[in-house]
């Protein structure tokens, strides 16, 4: 998605942060343009190899509060769960968070084969898309079997709590807080958002257990090659909380839950949990409408896009 955040870098500086982490030039470097925050090159370096590099947004940036330390985040998170050889997560190679040799934080990762599941998705007939998603239940389960003794941000000074209510109470605060700074228009006024959220929050106290959740796992960062899953990508976005905020347990996903849920080990969500969801459906709802300003979005079908799914979660959130 073209947005005005992304740091792109002349040839120069990519031979040199290349140079850097591979101590050879490069090749070839080609845009990947499916992300929709960061930057990323497909690199060809010099001895044949192929490394992506992705590049996050210059600090000059606005950015919105839970966006703090994506790049650290998803490095972390990544590492966390090499030690997993199950999981099709690629290698981080190096990473640079000192802005020294370009104005941004970057990393390399190792290369993954395969196409991105949302450009497929409609070639695919219905038994290999259940295929799919039944073996990313397998891998979200394994991703949330990680545990921690708090909730919220893996970075010491994002967001953190002992409580799962307070802390993901914290985490719509803060997504509203960025949309009054941005002055950002919603389909609903902020003080009626507020007001259902804070009737609905008592939801979230069962839950009691902090998990690692990857949270950003929709078919475009989920590869596929010859019909499985070759990688799983862009943990940027990744917390300790309630493994139901995972994307494939929410409303965008439902064609797929039968085969997700049997790949996760369940049967299907009791009713608090479904009551649960509806809160982190909105929470998702309300990031998609605010982060286009943020971003400087152009795509205006896009955008109103975002207004409509807005309107439907709420009025979820409303019937609770």
């Amino acid at each position: 998605m073209e947005n005005e955040n992304k740091y792109r870098l002349s040839n120069q500086e990519i031979g040199t942060i290349v140079r850097e982490a591979f101590g050879q030039g490069y090749a070839s470097a080609s845009e990947l343009t499916d992300g929709w925050a960061n930057m990323a090159y497909s690199i060809v370096l010099e001895d044949g190899r192929k490394t992506v590099l992705k590049i996050a947004p210059s600090p000059d940036k606005l950015m919105m509060r839970y966006e703090n330390n994506i790049m650290k985040t998803e490095v972390e998170s990544m590492r966390l769960v090499a030690d997993n050889p199950v999981l099709p997560v690629p290698r981080i190679y190096t990473y640079d968070s000192t802005c020294e040799l370009i104005r941004a934080e970057y990393f390399f990762m190792e290369y993954v084969e395969g196409t991105a599941l949302n450009q497929i998705r409609d070639a695919l007939a219905p038994e290999e898309r259940d295929a799919i998603a039944r073996q990313l239940g397998g891998y979200n389960r394994m991703i949330n079997d990680y545990k921690n003794g708090f909730f919220g941000s893996l970075q010491p000074d994002g967001r953190r709590g002992d409580s799962w209510a307070e802390t993901f109470g914290g985490m719509l605060e803060d997504v509203l807080a960025d949309g009054k700074d941005a002055d950002v228009t919603l389909p609903a006024s902020y003080g009626e958002i507020e007001k259902e959220i804070a009737r609905s929050s008592e939801l979230l106290t069962e839950v009691k257990e902090a998990s690692l959740v990857h949270w950003d796992l929709w078919d475009g960062n989920i590869f596929v090659k010859d019909g499985g899953i070759s990688g799983l990508i862009d943990f940027e976005r990744a917390f300790w909380g309630d493994p139901l905020c995972e994307f494939y347990f929410g409303r965008l996903t439902q064609a797929s839950s039968k085969a997700f849920y049997a790949g996760y080990g369940i049967n299907g969500l009791t009713e608090a949990e479904r009551r649960r969801r509806v809160l982190y459906d909105f929470y998702l709802d309300l990031i998609l409408v605010i982060e286009c300003t943020y971003r400087k979005y152009e795509n205006q079908d896009h955008i109103r896009w975002t207004h409509d799914n807005f309107k439907q979660g709420f009025k979820l959130l409303q019937a609770l």
